[in-house]
């Protein structure tokens, strides 16, 4: 199943609580990206049934295998390419921002580039 830029949003969020929190739940996640619950329970439940996340009875949210895969990927670009707009001048806010629009629609050939450089 192909993944929508939005569910990678997701997948970067739940590993980025998950190392932060520990435990995540959808509130959390309602949080940490300004969304309405219902939008993220809908979201949830497309990533659930894409078999990218569990949910347990008490509604805390895991990766599978296959989700952890998705979220390292686009969180290990977000960190690169971030570093990079950094290195080269630009303010750590504004990279940030900038690699969150960018990690979604490099090539593997241009962010690999980019990574061998820095």
């Amino acid at each position: 199943m192909h993944i929508q830029e939005s569910g990678e949003m997701y997948l970067e969020t739940i590993l980025r609580l998950s190392k932060s929190l520990g435990a995540v739940r959808a509130i959390d996640i309602a949080e940490s990206l300004n969304y309405s619950k219902p939008s993220v329970s809908r979201a949830l439940g497309l990533l659930k049934a894409g078999e990218y996340i569990e949910v347990d009875e008490s509604g805390y949210i895991t990766l599978t295998d296959s989700g952890r895969e998705v979220a390292e990927k686009i969180f290990e670009r977000h960190t690169v390419i971030a570093r990079f707009l950094v290195s080269l001048g630009v303010s750590e806010e504004q990279a940030s921002v900038d690699a969150c629009k960018i990690e979604h629609d490099i090539s593997d050939e241009s962010f690999n580039a980019i990574k061998n450089k820095i």
